[in-house]
C-alpha cells in the first residue's frame, strides 16, 4: 500500500505535470520543425543545388539484388542524416533564444530590486527638514 500512496503523490507533484506538458508540445514542436526542414529549407538547397533531393542520398553498401526473392539494399542514409541535422539545429536554436529571453528578463528583475528603506539617520535628518520647511 506504502508504494501505490507514495507514486500518487509523485504523479500529483506539479512538476511531474508540467514535464508531461512539456514532453507534449515538444514532440508537436518536433512534428513543426520537421515539416519546416523537409519542406521548407532543404528544397531550395536542393534546388541550389541542381535539384538535389537530400533525403535519398545515400552511400550503398550492397545494392539489390534482382535475381533474388529477398532485395536487401544495404546504404548509408547520409541525407537523411543531413536533415536530422538540420532539425536538430533548428531546435537548438529555438531553445537558445527561449533560454536566453527568460534570462534576460530574470536580469531585468534582479537589476529592479525595490528600494532600501530609509536608515535611522535619515529618518531623523527627513524629519527635520520637513519640519524647516514649514517654519
Amino acid at each position: 500500500m506504502g508504494i501505490f500512496s507514495e507514486f500518487r503523490e509523485f504523479i500529483a507533484r506539479g512538476n511531474v505535470i508540467d514535464l508531461a506538458v512539456g514532453v507534449i508540445i515538444g514532440a508537436s514542436f518536433n512534428k513543426i520543425v520537421d515539416s519546416l526542414v523537409n519542406q521548407v529549407v532543404m528544397p531550395p538547397i536542393g534546388l541550389l543545388m541542381g535539384g538535389l533531393d537530400f533525403s535519398k542520398l545515400q552511400w550503398v553498401l550492397r545494392p539489390d539484388d534482382p535475381a533474388t526473392t529477398v532485395n536487401e539494399l544495404v546504404a548509408i542514409q547520409y541525407g537523411a542524416f543531413i536533415n536530422t541535422l538540420i532539425q536538430f539545429l533548428i531546435v537548438a536554436w529555438v531553445v537558445f533564444m527561449l533560454i536566453k529571453g527568460v534570462n534576460t528578463l530574470r536580469r531585468q528583475q534582479a537589476e529592479a530590486p525595490a528600494p532600501e528603506a530609509p536608515t535611522p539617520s535619515e529618518t531623523l535628518l527627513v524629519e527635520i527638514r520637513d519640519l524647516l520647511k514649514n517654519r
